[in-house]
């Protein structure tokens, strides 16, 4: 399912904009921004989604288009907003009903419902994506249980003739075949507890 994402809103949604922004911290917050959705998109969405920033900020010199760790990234430079641009691809997708359009301005959203798109506010589609991290993260930090496997004898022996306990493993025959059931304790053992 393509994935349209209005940039700065989403910037602010997440928090990842900081208040004292100084020279160049722009360009730090978006970049920041990128990183950790290309850390949390899933991989085979990463291509199919597209976020869109304002250009009137946009580093000097970059295309219109860039690619980031799979992610497009589009700066509308001929475009009034970064709203307008947004409008245009929703316009412009030939299966809106596929898309999903990440935004918390309600322009944007209007637009998306009207082509029967998918609109999504900012703030619950990141919260959304930090759950899904979490659940991730989790799931791998649980070492999976590894199933019990038949020994065979040959492995058995193996193993015994490698660390010399063949002695004990003769022992232990032997004491079995004197006792039905090889029990290490001995005859009576427990019968004070069953007359309680």
């Amino acid at each position: 399912m393509p994935l349209l994402i209005d940039g700065y809103n989403l910037l602010y949604a997440s928090g990842i904009m900081g208040r004292g922004i100084g020279p160049g911290g722009l360009e730090r917050s978006r970049l920041a921004l990128l990183n950790f959705l290309a850390a949390s998109i899933e991989p085979d969405q990463l291509t199919r989604t597209t976020i869109v920033f304002d250009a009137a900020d946009a580093p000097r010199g970059l295309p219109r288009a860039v690619r980031h760790r799979g992610i497009t990234v589009r700066f509308a430079a001929q475009h009034d907003s970064a709203d307008a641009l947004i409008e245009e691809l929703i316009r412009a997708e030939s299966a809106p009903r596929r898309l999903t359009v990440v935004s918390g301005d309600n322009r944007i959203r209007r637009a998306a419902r009207t082509r029967r798109a998918k609109s999504v506010s900012s703030d619950d589609w990141y919260a959304e994506l930090v759950r899904a991290q979490r659940l991730r993260e989790q799931a791998g930090s649980e070492s999976p249980e590894r199933p019990p496997v038949p020994l065979l004898e040959e492995d058995v022996n193996y193993w015994v003739e490698l660390f010399g306990g063949d002695d004990l493993l003769k022992e232990c025959a032997e004491t079995e075949k004197k006792h039905a059931v090889f029990n290490p304790f001995p005859p009576g053992y427990g019968k004070d507890l069953e007359e309680t």
